[in-house]
């Protein structure tokens, strides 16, 4: 007689929100509508979104992936090119019209208010400081909305003691919208003692649903043998995420795309595990893990909700006129 082994009790915490934001999923749905309303091929510069799944069921839409607009052929210059939601420097709209292209812009409004806040600080006269990480699209893009030499980058504490402006008083700050609140804190306040004539962005530019999906993290994370974070190694939200875990109390906390990559020799034995998902990747692969979790483990999932999220952000004008199927809808909001 075969005799069943009992599987070891594990509790799961599932934060909530997790996952897509309204900047993501608006930055989707526009590819998606534009390939119901122009047909294949739809152009998107950089990934839509940091996220391998929703990247490549994109592509199997039939939308096409490139770095540059120089990649766009000859004989597909009257498709569309969608900007991605991570922003553009003020260059790249500029060239899309110089090659006579149609393009649609996915930048999250969120990241938009930054430009703008940005382009505010240089109208009044202020050389901008901008808190984020070099390389990323979002700052490339925001940098690239103003002049060469306008911008100053600043990463970490020690770029506040080493840079020395023209002008202390005449200084203007903006962030990357997906930064840890404690590490933008840490550096802000570095700033503001040393030049304390420095003028803040009109409103907030860490976005609502990066302080979110922390906070829930923070709530999660304390007593915690393990804490997944759903995402991408090039989103920055995710990255922030898995490092907040860890500071707020997380015994291990992991970066993971997919369930396969979970590494269950190393794991050891966990009987609490925190859940989460970075703003860009899709709830399938939520559920994704949470079963992988249930071939293993008697799993009890305790949802923990420390915030309710209601934004939406409306698509241009030119793409309200389609209509999605059920089917389209659950891909756009990460659930097929």
């Amino acid at each position: 007689m075969l005799q069943t082994i009992a599987k070891p009790p594990l509790t799961i915490r599932l934060c909530q929100p997790r996952g897509f934001c309204a900047g993501v999923d608006r930055a989707i749905q526009i590819v998606v509508l534009a390939l119901k309303k122009y047909g294949a091929p739809v152009y998107v510069r950089h990934e839509i979104v940091h996220n391998r799944y929703v990247v490549e069921g994109l592509q199997n839409l039939g939308a096409v992936f490139i770095e540059e607009l120089n990649e766009i052929p000859d004989e597909h210059h009257d498709a569309p090119v969608v900007f991605s939601a991570h922003g553009v420097p003020k260059s790249v709209p500029a060239d899309a019209v110089a090659r006579n292209l149609f393009y649609l812009d996915a930048t999250c409004p969120l990241v938009s208010k930054v430009h703008k806040q940005a382009m505010r600080h240089q109208r009044k006269g202020r050389h901008v400081l901008l808190i984020g990480h070099a390389g990323h699209p979002e700052v490339i893009g925001t940098m690239g909305q103003l002049d060469e030499g306008a911008v100053t980058l600043i990463e970490t504490e020690a770029d506040v003691r080493n840079f020395t402006p023209a002008d202390p008083a005449a200084l203007g700050f903006v962030t990357q919208t997906t930064l840890s609140v404690e590490d933008t804190a840490g550096i802000l306040k570095a700033l503001q003692e040393k030049f304390p004539a420095m003028e803040a962005p009109a409103a907030e530019s860490i976005c609502y649903a990066t302080t979110n999906r922390q906070d829930a993290v923070k709530e999660t994370a304390p007593g915690s043998d393990l804490y997944l974070v759903v995402g991408a190694p090039n989103s920055s939200n995710s990255r922030r995420l898995v490092e907040v875990a860890e500071r707020a109390g997380a015994k291990m906390s992991l970066l993971v795309q997919r369930a396969s990559e979970i590494p269950w020799n190393d794991i050891g034995g966990i009987a609490t595990l925190g859940l989460s998902a970075g703003a860009s990747a899709p709830e399938i692969i939520v559920d994704e893990i949470i079963n992988a979790f249930r071939e293993r483990f008697e799993v009890n999932v305790e949802l923990a909700i420390t915030a309710t999220e209601t934004e939406e952000f409306p698509v241009m004008r030119v793409l309200r006129d389609v209509e999605l199927t059920p089917a389209d809808m659950a891909f756009v909001n990460g659930n097929g």
